[in-house]
């Protein structure tokens, strides 16, 4: 393994033995003399831009780079090789080749309406109450939206480069016809929806992400538009190298998918997000519902943007049972010692507790509200 398979630089203990060999960490390479944005919060990730450096040295090709030298190697047994790509990710540093594909004059920003918070429940605010990540107020005002989309994009783009260097130098290699590949993402994105950047939001934008399989046993170019989670992840690489099932796994394997993706699959796809707020996913619908019973409802075929909450419409009662019966009943506190994100609610008090501070009832939103 290399990269960002665990959080920050490992993210593991120095006991943990469950790679053979570990190769480079995640990182974010060259970086500016000063930050090129001057965000409200002032994190030193939360930056964007280009400057000039070198791909070369940027962590992800070198991720790259040392995943290339293990396919190049000898292997007399079955291997299971991982490799975690920092970007897209703030600070989304590019160099100017990358940047230059997106130009201004043509860039397509997200569609926001001014209003398209007007009918989700206050509740949702509190999940991203105070970020390093910016409003879109601050974006608008400081002439930075262009830049943020253009340089996740590049991001984007630069990372799929690099995993075109691997995939080729699979191609290239004696691994070629026996080898499965997984590419997926641990979480989506706001560029500005929902008025807000950064994920921590049980939205489509933040909770969908890409899940791409390829290798025996599995149809080529074909897309299945049914939930997934990725925790299906695990039983499927089982059933794909005929291993017997994980036991007491949450996950179910996407083999009838692969195979057909015409297949239906009776289960949604659950997001979870600070205790008891969930977001439920079928084929047709998205459900949220908060900690503190508020509700969002939205007819993902007809509004994939996601802009008209059909919540209180009495036209979607039955669907909206049947997605309530879908949510988790309930989910646990966050475990003694979490610090970073972590929303409390107690429904018997009302009290809401965001990083250890209290909210005050109809308190200002945090660089919104005065």
């Amino acid at each position: 393994m290399a990269g960002k398979i665990y959080h920050g630089a490992y993210g593991r203990k120095p006991t943990d033995n469950e790679f053979d060999s570990v190769g480079p960490p995640s990182s974010v390479g060259p970086r500016p003399a000063k930050p090129l944005v001057a965000t409200p919060s002032q994190h030193p990730l939360v930056d964007w831009g280009t400057f000039p450096h070198r791909d070369q040295d940027k962590g992800d090709y070198l991720l790259a780079s040392w995943t290339i030298e293990q396919l190049q190697q000898t292997h007399t047994q079955p291997f299971f090789l991982c490799t975690g790509f920092f970007l897209p990710h703030v600070p989304c540093y590019v160099s100017q080749s990358w940047y230059d594909l997106f130009p201004e004059d043509t860039l397509q920003l997200p569609e926001v309406p001014a209003d398209d918070r007007q009918d989700t429940p206050r509740f949702s605010w509190y999940l991203h109450w105070k970020l390093p990540e910016p409003r879109l107020k601050f974006l608008q005002e400081q002439q930075q939206w262009k830049n943020l989309v253009r340089s996740y994009l590049a991001s984007t783009a630069f990372v799929d480069a690099q995993i075109g260097r691997i995939l080729e130098a699979l191609r290239n290699s004696p691994h070629a016809d026996n080898t499965i590949v997984v590419l997926w993402s641990d979480h989506g994105w706001h560029l500005g929806e929902k008025l807000i950047t950064g994920k921590n939001s049980l939205w489509d934008r933040s909770t969908r992400v890409p899940l791409i399989f390829a290798g025996p046993g599995i149809r080529a170019q074909a897309v299945c538009r049914e939930p997934a989670e990725l925790l299906d992840i695990y039983p499927t690489l089982a059933a794909l190298c005929g291993l017997p099932a994980p036991a007491d796994q949450e996950g179910h394997s996407l083999l009838p998918q692969l195979q057909n993706p015409e297949t239906p699959r009776p289960w949604p796809a659950i997001t979870t997000h600070n205790h008891d707020n969930h977001g439920v996913r079928t084929r047709d619908w998205r459900y949220i519902r908060y900690a503190d019973g508020s509700e969002e409802l939205y007819n993902m075929q007809q509004d994939p943007h996601e802009w008209h909450n059909l919540a209180a419409s009495t036209a979607h009662a039955s669907v909206l049972a049947e997605h309530r019966r879908l949510a988790p009943p309930q989910s646990r506190q966050p475990v003694p010692g979490s610090r970073d994100r972590i929303l409390l609610y107690d429904p018997a008090s009302g009290r809401l507790n965001w990083e250890g501070t209290d909210i005050p009832p109809r308190a200002p939103i945090p660089e919104l509200e005065d």
